[in-house]
């Protein structure tokens, strides 16, 4: 069930007596008159309609008033003239006092709007001002954060270098660590390192308290972030890499933190100014903290001399790992080519072309592809074309693609020579394969 007075929202639910729910409905419909009584907006609610508690959900909004001290009253007498049972009783007692407490913010008086007045809603357009001054923020959220990064890109942390060796020599994973925001940054440079070659787990701080720490084995290395270094939850896990001697790299904004002198590798964020206007939501440190996570992962994975190759192994699903698939993982094979010899009549030419339908035939002599014909090459030579052998009405010298080379690349042959087909050589010439443009836009490429 859903009842709206003006703009608080409460949702009720749990089966309760049915008499629980005349009493309910007596008390909802007395602030509904109450609210009437003073011109505000409310949707009445019978019995009928009720769910009850204990479910119970407030959103508060502008004009969003309750007067409870007669409404507790008007419910009590119905739970009286219901003639429930004690337990129903207290049930309904219950819902009527969270309902007020929720409601009272400060002496059953209103509940103070969240917005200023005349703040944008839904169903309010927007004039060419507010637009402006919503473009306005934007660039200057944008110019603070990017300001902030090119700051710390002229001047990177001292111990960098050194964190990107430890990495390296890292033997197990490496273990992100942080809470809040800072978690939910390190959950992303965690999954970074993990998609670029390097073994990497995220481990809630809360949770590493509660058995966690297990997670965390001699062997790893550990990455905890703080922007002001004194994050309680993390103390667990800052007492637990000390007592296994396992490396700790520390990124905070405060260079004097706990949480920095506890560290092996201390990564400093630059001072720098959060981007809200109030200057308190993690903003231009996140982003620093992120952007920081970023250049370890790549400077990592260019020291390891990670491959395209490498990384579709990580990102086999999605346009990602389509725009990475070889040519050998989508070409046809074996019985599947249509291949003929050069002195081959083009009557079972024409045959092989029609069974195998690629609208394509490739032209052998001595083991190497040496031309196709295509719908085109029939065309030309229509007059003669029965008189003649494979040979005489192949293109010579086709485009061809490797078995190793990306399948983005054949794709790339393929529309630049307005083309649909390509056979797949090997080092000698000969053909192993076909790669049709159908196949590749089946496997996502486009």
């Amino acid at each position: 069930m859903h009842i709206v007075f003006g703009h608080i929202d409460i949702a009720v639910k749990h089966a309760q007596p049915a008499g629980c729910m005349d009493a309910v409905a007596g008390f909802l419909h007395h602030l509904a008159v109450k609210r009437a009584q003073r011109g505000l907006a409310c949707v009445d609610a019978t019995a009928g309609q009720l769910q009850l508690w204990p479910r119970l959900f407030l959103k508060g909004g502008k004009d969003a008033v309750a007067r409870i001290d007669h409404g507790i009253n008007a419910g009590a007498r119905g739970v009286a003239a219901a003639r429930l049972g004690p337990v129903a009783k207290t049930s309904v007692h219950r819902s009527l006092m969270l309902f007020a407490a929720l409601c009272q913010m400060g002496r059953f008086g209103e509940i103070p709007p969240l917005a200023k007045s005349g703040a944008l809603g839904y169903g309010k357009a927007m004039t060419d001002d507010q637009k402006n001054a919503i473009r306005e923020t934007a660039a200057r959220v944008l110019k603070t954060e990017g300001a902030a990064v090119s700051a710390m890109a002229d001047a990177l942390p001292t111990d960098f270098a050194d964190a990107v060796r430890a990495i390296l020599a890292t033997k197990g994973r490496v273990i992100l660590c942080g809470i809040g925001k800072s978690g939910h940054i390190a959950r992303k440079i965690s999954s970074t390192f993990a998609s670029t070659g390097t073994p990497s787990a995220f481990v809630h701080p809360a949770e590493a308290s509660h058995g966690d720490l297990g997670m965390v084995m001699p062997g790893d290395l550990t990455i905890l972030i703080s922007n002001s270094g004194e994050t309680a939850e993390l103390r667990d896990m800052v007492a637990h890499v000390a007592r296994f001697a396992i490396p700790m790299v520390a990124i905070s904004g405060r260079s004097d933190s706990t949480l920095m002198r506890a560290a092996d590798y201390r990564l400093l964020l630059p001072p720098a100014p959060e981007a809200c206007v109030i200057g308190m939501a993690p903003t231009t440190s996140t982003t620093l903290t992120l952007a920081l996570g970023d250049a370890l992962a790549v400077a990592v994975m260019e020291q390891r001399g990670f491959l395209p190759e490498n990384f579709r192994t990580f990102h086999p699903g999605g346009k990602l790992g389509a725009q990475l698939s070889k040519v050998a993982q989508l070409m046809h094979l074996g019985d599947a080519l249509p291949l003929v010899a050069a002195d081959r009549p083009m009557t079972d030419t024409l045959i092989v072309m029609s069974e195998k339908s690629f609208g394509i035939a490739g032209v052998v002599e001595d083991g190497r592809l040496v031309g196709v014909i295509s719908d085109g090459d029939l065309r030309r030579n229509i007059d003669h074309l029965m008189t003649r052998s494979a040979g005489q009405v192949a293109t010579r010298n086709p485009r061809v693609i490797g078995a190793d080379d990306l399948a983005a690349e054949a794709m790339a042959v393929m529309s630049a020579n307005r083309i649909t087909a390509l056979f797949v050589v090997d080092a000698t010439g000969a053909p192993v394969g076909l790669l049709h443009l159908h196949d590749c836009l089946r496997a996502g490429l486009a």
